[in-house]
């Protein structure tokens, strides 16, 4: 199996009311513990790359390590850009081997959005490769992304087939409800997914597909394991994994998994430290944090997503 773009991904999954997992990467162990849990549920992947973790990697490291879990798993494996915001960077990716990017063009004018998306378009089907779009901003910090509230907008469905038709993406990400990073909601704010937005969205684009960004639980287990070994997350509150399910059996076919992630790995190294203050080696702490990523993907993908058994 190679590298493979997102299109017949997407297809099957709106098909069959399931959801395929994106899941930021940004070391070896990481790969490893999200494409083991894949394996062995036989599920289709989406390894997605931020400007800010291919920099931190290097991109050619990244693409090796992604190439040896293709080796290694058998699986249908994309690699996607997450949030590029310049043509240049879509280009270096395209260029690099990734088969899918996005371009983030959400904080310009709608025309503007229209224009640079449509560039990225244009050069990435030249070379056989996908392109997702964005209308609506989140809030939220992660990586080089940074929206607050007050700037925050919902997508208006009136524009969306506009957007598609002139822009020619193969599919959309929009705003709904979700929000970057662990802390999406204040203290005692009940999450809410505007799903007649979604509903809406869908009836204007009847079989597109559609894609959420910033949709990590927050999971309580390991918001625990950091508050209890020396870190501060008390109010940090995610998207109930009910509404996720809801909408992956709906007209989104691609949901964004990075904050639980991080938070994976780091309760798992703060626990196995409090609890083993003198190690030393990094394979000590790596390897249960790895295993932890791999139980947190696993969970994502039988209850969550629904795309566990859907790998071709």
């Amino acid at each position: 199996m190679a590298i493979v773009t997102t299109t017949q991904m997407f297809k099957d999954a709106y098909a069959g009311g399931y959801a395929i997992g994106a899941f930021n990467v940004n070391n070896m162990e990481i790969i490893q513990g999200i494409t083991e849990a894949a394996k062995e549920l036989n599920a289709p992947l989406i390894l997605q790359v931020s400007a800010g973790a291919r920099k931190y990697a290097n991109h050619t490291y990244l693409m090796k390590l992604i190439e040896a879990a293709v080796a290694e798993t058998g699986l249908p494996i994309a690699v996607h850009l997450d949030h590029g915001d310049t043509f240049e960077l879509c280009k270096s990716c395209i260029d690099g081997g990734f088969t899918s990017v996005m371009i983030d063009g959400s904080h310009h004018s709608f025309e503007d959005n229209i224009k640079l998306t449509k560039q990225v378009v244009e050069y990435a089907h030249a070379k056989g490769v996908c392109v997702e779009g964005e209308l609506g901003r989140l809030a939220g910090i992660e990586d080089a992304v940074n929206v607050s509230s007050e700037d925050a907008s919902y997508t208006r469905p009136e524009e969306v087939q506009e957007f598609v038709e002139r822009t020619g993406v193969d599919s959309l990400a929009i705003a709904i409800g979700t929000s970057h990073g662990a802390f999406k909601f204040k203290p005692g704010q009940k999450p809410q997914l505007r799903f007649d937005i979604l509903e809406e969205v869908e009836r204007r684009l009847p079989g597109f597909p559609i894609v959420l960004h910033g949709a990590s639980s927050v999971i309580p287990e390991y918001v625990k394991m950091i508050n209890e070994n020396g870190g501060k997350m008390d109010d940090a509150i995610g998207i109930p994994e009910d509404m996720l399910r809801k909408a992956a059996s709906m007209a989104v076919c691609k949901i964004n998994i990075d904050s639980d992630l991080r938070l994976a790995m780091t309760g798992t190294i703060r626990k196995h430290f409090a609890e083993n203050p003198s190690h030393f080696d990094p394979r000590q702490y790596l390897a249960p944090a790895r295993e932890a990523i791999k139980g947190m993907v696993a969970h994502k993908i039988k209850d969550v997503l629904g795309c566990d058994g859907k790998a071709k």
